[in-house]
């Protein structure tokens, strides 16, 4: 099949950027869409041209290093799928597809289709430690955890900080990304004894860095390769309230 691929090309922060046609007539339907990337790149380099700059690790769909804009879609057109595990076999021949990095202030471009992603690094790390008693490790099975709250911790969990919510949402918010990680702790017994701080915190991080607030559009939830639901911002939100309130200083009153 015959691909034709319009590629944001920048070559660092500073400079202006733009769109740069390839023509890729050797596409298997059987190649994942990075993998045609790493084609496309091959004839470039033997053509002496500099090769097409993405982020990429596993190709598992596991790590979150792969993500960009794919036809004005996070990820590309299969729901619940990470860049790396989507498959050629998913466009038709003929098609001209217009690939660009993720949108936002607080992900500054690198080069090309990648990202400074270290604000959301900076996010979970604001989040702080979690307590643990010292000396012999407790069986796991001796904190009860509630069925229904294990479910919702574990698939909070699965957020894999590709990105995608942040370039996806009109406001370039990192609500759904923050409150993944703040929901799966909150969940757990683990989690009670720092989550006022942890999510006064993290909540003050994430505006710090440049993101959007979050006006309920749910372009997040729809691009989420783990399909986290955004019923944890509203969690997020629920939490961070309750903690500011209970950081305010007393007030005295004042006697008659």
């Amino acid at each position: 099949m015959r691909i034709t691929l319009n590629v944001w090309r920048q070559k660092n922060a500073r400079d202006a950027g733009g769109f740069e046609k390839y023509d890729c007539p050797n596409v298997s339907e059987d190649m994942s869409f990075l993998e045609m990337l790493d084609v496309v790149n091959e004839d470039l380099i033997a053509k002496g041209r500099d090769p097409i700059a993405f982020d990429h690790d596993c190709r598992e769909g596991i790590c979150g290093m792969c993500g960009f804009m794919i036809s004005g879609v996070a990820h590309g057109p299969e729901s619940g799928t990470t860049v790396c595990q989507l498959h050629m076999r998913k466009f038709k021949d003929g098609d001209e597809l217009w690939l660009e990095p993720w949108r936002a202030k607080g992900f500054p471009i690198i080069r090309d289709l990648t990202v400074d992603r270290s604000a959301l690094d900076r996010i979970v790390a604001s989040g702080g430690f979690v307590s643990v008693h010292t000396g012999s490790a407790i069986d796991g099975n001796a904190i009860p955890v509630p069925k229904p709250n294990a479910d919702l911790a574990m698939d909070a969990a699965q957020c894999i900080g590709c990105g995608a919510c942040v370039a996806a949402c009109p406001n370039a918010s990192a609500s759904l990304f923050t409150s993944a990680k703040i929901s799966h702790l909150a969940l757990l017994p683990q989690g009670q004894p720092e989550r006022d701080r942890r999510a006064i915190n993290m909540v003050e991080r994430m505006n710090a860095e440049g993101f959007g607030h979050c006006t309920n559009i749910g372009e997040c939830e729809a691009v989420c390769p783990k399909e986290i639901k955004i019923e944890n911002i509203a969690r997020m939100n629920r939490d961070y309230l309750c903690a500011s309130f209970k950081k305010r200083p007393e007030v005295k009153r004042v006697e008659d």
